[in-house]
């Protein structure tokens, strides 16, 4: 415990994590722009919760010792991982609803007026294809169940760093 919880004071473990999101962007974009694979708005919703991770990498980059900085990473990350996990869930779900009829995502991103994303940067966060289609899969998943498992990940080590660290913090 006390070893992974010196490892949150150290920068290069925050890169990685920061590394591994955008990582996973430069891959989604790849797929929109090179293999000309249509994300849908789950898809972008998704794509916002990684850019959340990856930043949440960036804050304590600056300096991991502080722990408001470190918190502030540790706040982003789970935000990010645990709201990906849930788009990634409905997104799944609504791609192997028995029903899809009735499942249905919207026609646009849902981002605030003062911030509309996908009309800013539209080929980031444009999102023109449909929720239920099922364009790509790696080893019989589709995008959205490897998307869970992402998420998944980065909860469990994101929720294990933390209480690491909370436990080392306890017992001094």
């Amino acid at each position: 415990m006390t070893q992974l919880a010196r490892l949150s004071r150290l920068r290069w473990p925050w890169l990685i994590l920061s590394i591994s999101a955008f990582g996973l962007v430069g891959f989604a974009l790849y797929l929109q722009h090179g293999l000309g694979l249509e994300p849908c708005v789950k898809c972008i919703y998704q794509r916002v919760a990684v850019l959340t991770i990856g930043v949440a990498g960036l804050i304590p980059l600056i300096n991991p010792e502080r722990p408001v900085l470190r918190s502030a990473g540790y706040l982003l990350w789970l935000i990010g991982a645990g709201w990906g996990l849930i788009i990634a869930h409905e997104h799944y779900s609504l791609q192997y609803s028995a029903n899809a009829f009735f499942m249905v995502c919207d026609t646009f991103p849902n981002f605030p007026s003062y911030l509309p994303l996908h009309e800013w940067l539209p080929g980031l966060f444009g999102a023109p294809g449909l929720c239920g289609d099922i364009d790509w899969q790696f080893l019989g998943w589709s995008m959205p169940a490897w998307m869970r498992v992402i998420f998944s990940l980065y909860l469990v080590i994101g929720l294990v760093v933390l209480v690491s660290s909370l436990w080392v913090y306890r017992r001094v």
